[in-house]
């Protein structure tokens, strides 16, 4: 079953670890210092926030998947839409370990088709996905910026 991703970029962590936190009835699965990821069920969605990059708001939207066969699902559908595709392959992002795949709707929103294999003690690396949306610059983690002065950070 694959699961909506929402990555937020926020100002102030702790103060949004607490919002989210309510609206969800949840504390995060995972936190760490810049960091905070909620593995909901009900809705089904990867949500996560981030501190400490320009862009406030939704970063980019993603599809996690559960398995390789689900991965190829979406992937054929990425293809699909005729649209530059980056294939990021296997990569370490938000501290997982990752393979991944990233295209730009119409208008540069940043989707990531993902299926995660392990965590990682590390924030993760960054892809070149320039080609993706005239706004994609280099950054700091993961997803392309979706303005040339801001920088990345994923989920």
């Amino acid at each position: 079953m694959k699961r909506l991703h929402i990555h937020v970029g926020v100002d102030d962590l702790d103060r949004s670890i607490g919002f989210y936190s309510t609206l969800f009835g949840a504390e995060p699965t995972l936190t760490r210092d810049d960091y905070a990821k909620w593995m909901l069920d009900d809705p089904r969605v990867n949500f996560a926030i981030s501190s400490g990059n320009a862009h406030k708001g939704v970063e980019h939207l993603g599809i996690q998947v559960e398995d390789a066969q689900e991965l190829g699902e979406v992937f054929a559908r990425l293809k699909a839409a005729d649209r530059p595709l980056v294939e990021e392959g296997q990569t370490t992002c938000c501290y997982a370990r990752s393979e991944k795949s990233w295209i730009a709707d119409p208008q540069g929103v940043m989707w990531e088709a993902f299926l995660t294999t392990g965590e990682s003690t590390v924030y993760g690396d960054t892809p070149d996905l320039a080609a993706l949306s005239p706004g994609a610059a280099d950054g700091a983690c993961c997803a392309p910026a979706l303005t040339p002065d801001a920088p990345r950070c994923c989920a």
